[in-house]
């Protein structure tokens, strides 16, 4: 039911789509940028409903303790996940990415806030460069109510060019508050 609300919405509200998830990769960290907003998830998430993409997100384990809640969450793509004590959690996520069997994309904001932040989290490519899968760069372009799929970069391990790549790529995206989003991701 709330996948055809998600859904509904966003056609109401009069979005596209541009791109698609390359059919080869079966397994990547799905860049959602600019992050602005409340409703970026909720568009996002539609537009991933909408073309059938099965794209997940984290939240921490201790919210699927409530039935109600779980229930909720899971029909969304949620995947509790928990800091081990002696695991960083770039470890506990890339290890539970590379055990999962079939498909796994996971939707992470690399600006970790809706506020304006100066410094990019890091921990998206430190996820992706560990378990060895791509990143997939989606944005919601709001001035043309596009959202975009794609496209991918395979992250080398030279952290600075590729996220000069990164940044090229959300070079004139319009976010929902414009003022609430920096491309300058090194602080």
């Amino acid at each position: 039911m709330l996948k055809i609300f998600t859904i509904l919405l966003f056609t109401l509200c009069g979005w596209k789509i541009i791109g698609a998830m390359p059919n080869n990769i079966n397994k990547s960290i799905v860049v959602a940028g600019p992050h602005t907003s409340n409703f970026d998830f909720i568009f996002a998430m539609a537009g991933f409903y909408k073309h059938k993409l099965p794209v997940n997100y984290l939240i921490k384990k201790s919210w699927l303790d409530n039935i109600l809640l779980k229930k909720l969450f899971a029909n969304t793509g949620a995947i509790g996940i928990q800091r081990e004590e002696n695991n960083s959690m770039v470890d506990v996520i890339a290890e539970m990415i590379s055990s999962h069997k079939g498909n796994l994309h996971i939707m992470i904001s690399p600006e970790g806030t809706r506020k304006l932040t100066h410094k990019w989290k890091t921990g998206f490519y430190q996820v992706a460069l560990k378990a060895n899968i791509p990143l997939v760069l989606t944005s919601l372009d709001y001035s043309k109510k596009l959202a975009h799929i794609g496209p991918v970069v395979n992250p080398t391990g030279n952290y600075e060019i590729d996220m000069l790549k990164i940044k090229d790529y959300y070079k004139g995206i319009v976010p929902r508050y414009p003022k609430n989003f920096s491309l300058q991701i090194h602080g």
